[in-house]
């Protein structure tokens, strides 16, 4: 980190000694009097100089230290109550986040201390640190770029319920009844197919083509234990049954499924025709569509129980040391603006209000039939999966 340490707009003047006033002495005896000017001795002079210019160093290191200390990794000043000020940790991709959190501090004078984390662990790896600071927190607000990690704080008592006004006009399903979160700008989860290697009329259209012959070893699949694929198979466990949902991951890897890190992985394994087809979220196949891949992108289960809408989730954190800001912050976030603004980013986010214009046809909320799961459910799946994933998916 580059630190400037900005001139204060004072001056410092120099300190001159005068030299003392002429001492009058008359001799006795004699009428006219002499004067005598004392001089001060040249090593108390050196003394006095090195005095000042020792005070000089000793202030400018006080100033320095002063700086410093909140220079470094935002959160370290956890606890420090500060007018103007918030600490939002968020799994959101910088790129898209940055804008965003500036112009709220462009709106209100709000500084915000944003802190992220790797691509490969930016949900998990934030998740871990709120639980560990848990009873002395350094954050005041969560922005997840997806909702099931939100349940997991929920579960562990690291949230404070907040119900945003701001939030009016989000569909209640995408809102915690009691308030302990709230969700905005979703992605849902799609088939991503290379076009030069299917052809459209034979593109799978549901989750369970994806175990037919015709797509042995063609397939692949993010990880899921991380993100939105992890969440996913919550869902899965959720709805099918924790037996039903491991036979089809049975199924998927029999088929030669490949499993990577992440779902841009996946997504740019199937644009350069090493794969055919992928699972994976509709910002990472916009990615490749506006690269101009060769590539086209599914809404699965049309015909079925509809695909997967996944929020943004954002959380107020129990005990933060901005708790005022904060709600400020989350009004911000939950507001149509914002769902505006991410529909209009490159990630083409699909907004949940009503009356927002979509990115374009392929990310019309009205043209697409999601599904409705139980939220609260879904987090008491979460270890099943993760014991699964790890015991089966991944020998």
């Amino acid at each position: 980190m580059n630190v400037s340490f900005p001139s204060s707009g004072r001056t410092f003047q120099k300190c001159h000694l005068a030299a003392e006033a002429p001492m009058k002495n008359s001799e006795p005896g004699k009428g006219t009097a002499t004067t005598k000017t004392r001089s001060t001795p040249s090593c108390t002079k050196e003394l006095i100089m090195n005095s000042f210019a020792l005070l000089r160093v000793l202030c400018l290191f006080a100033v320095i230290v002063a700086v410093m200390s909140g220079c470094g990794d935002p959160s370290k000043k956890q606890g420090q109550k500060e007018a103007g000020r918030v600490v939002l940790f968020t799994s959101h991709d910088r790129i898209f986040s940055e804008p965003i959190v500036r112009e709220f501090e462009r709106e209100t004078g709000i500084r915000v201390d944003m802190v992220t984390d790797t691509e490969a662990a930016k949900t998990v790896g934030l998740v871990n640190r709120l639980l560990a600071r848990k009873e002395n927190p350094e954050a005041d607000v969560f922005w997840n770029n997806e909702l099931g990690h939100t349940l997991v704080l929920r579960e562990e008592g690291v949230l404070e319920a907040y119900r945003p006004k701001a939030a009016d006009g989000i569909p209640e399903n995408y809102r915690d009844a009691e308030g302990w979160w709230t969700g905005f700008a979703a992605r849902a989860r799609v088939i991503l197919y290379n076009t030069k290697m299917i052809k459209p009329d034979e593109a799978p259209r549901c989750l369970a083509d994806l175990t037919h012959a015709r797509f042995k070893d063609q397939v692949v699949v993010a990880r899921p234990l991380f993100g939105t694929t992890f969440t996913h198979a919550a869902v899965l466990f959720t709805e099918l049954g924790p037996d039903r949902a491991k036979d089809y991951f049975r199924r998927l890897k029999q088929n030669g499924t490949l499993i990577v890190a992440g779902n841009a992985t996946a997504r740019d394994l199937v644009a350069r025709g090493e794969r055919a087809v992928c699972l994976t979220d509709t910002d990472d196949a916009q990615g490749a569509l506006l690269k101009g891949a060769p590539v086209e992108m599914v809404y699965p289960d049309q015909d079925g129980a509809g695909c997967l809408l996944i929020p943004n989730s954002v959380a107020l954190i129990r005990g933060g040391p901005n708790p005022e800001n904060a709600r400020k912050l989350i009004e911000f976030l939950v507001s149509a603006e914002v769902e505006t603004l991410l529909a209009r980013s490159e990630s083409a986010q699909i907004p949940l209000r009503a009356g927002i214009e979509p990115a374009g046809p392929r990310f019309d909320p009205q043209k697409i039939k999601a599904r409705h799961p139980d939220w609260a459910a879904i987090s008491k799946q979460f270890p099943k999966v993760k014991t699964f994933v790890e015991t089966e998916l991944l020998d």
